[in-house]
């Protein structure tokens, strides 16, 4: 089945599933703030960790803006038009843009969080690894992206946020145990 027809195959469910319409597109739109919710909370739990889970959880924002820079570039060079631009009679619940659709943005984000909060707390990881996929789903439901495009957004984001923590582990675990010998102690680590 192409990403067309599996475009389709969704689109046409969201046609018929009206009751779904305000959540999903809600959840499409501002979703992204229960990512940055996801980040505070990982955070706040890492506080009574060591050094190597704090330094986990101040990666996990920084690799979802590493992810982003690097999918402009690709976002750009892919120059995918949105399902909406490309198919005919597309049901698309929420604001129209013109900027290019794979990979989607809002996914990669998604998926750095997710893979970044798993370093720090599996459980956490595993909580925003399901928001991630739904995010995906509601991006196509609500009309603005390809399957393909959500899947992509997906790998890029977690690979970006792998990769990156595999490289700065390191460094952060040396900065985080120096700021716990400062002033700064309360924002990496808890009391006693």
């Amino acid at each position: 089945m192409s990403n067309d027809d599996l475009f389709r195959l969704v689109n046409g469910f969201s046609r018929h599933t009206r009751w779904l319409h305000g959540p999903m597109a809600a959840y499409a739109t501002y979703g992204v703030g229960l990512f940055a919710a996801l980040l505070v909370v990982g955070w706040w739990f890492a506080r009574g960790h060591g050094p190597a889970i704090m330094a986990a959880a101040l990666w996990a924002p920084l690799g979802a803006v590493l992810a982003v820079v690097v999918n402009q570039p690709i976002v750009n060079a892919v120059d995918q038009r949105r399902p909406y631009a490309a198919l005919p009679h597309v049901l698309v619940l929420v604001h129209r843009t013109t900027d290019p659709s794979a990979p989607s943005d809002h996914v990669t984000v998604a998926g750095a969080v997710a893979v970044g909060l798993f370093f720090a707390h599996r459980r956490l990881g595993l909580i925003a690894a399901a928001a991630a996929i739904l995010m995906g789903v509601a991006r196509v439901y609500v009309g603005v992206h390809y399957p393909g495009d959500v899947l992509s957004g997906l790998l890029l984001g977690g690979i970006v946020t792998m990769l990156g923590f595999v490289l700065a582990k390191g460094p952060l675990v040396y900065v985080v145990t120096r700021l716990r010998t400062t002033q700064l102690r309360p924002l990496v680590a808890a009391r006693g």
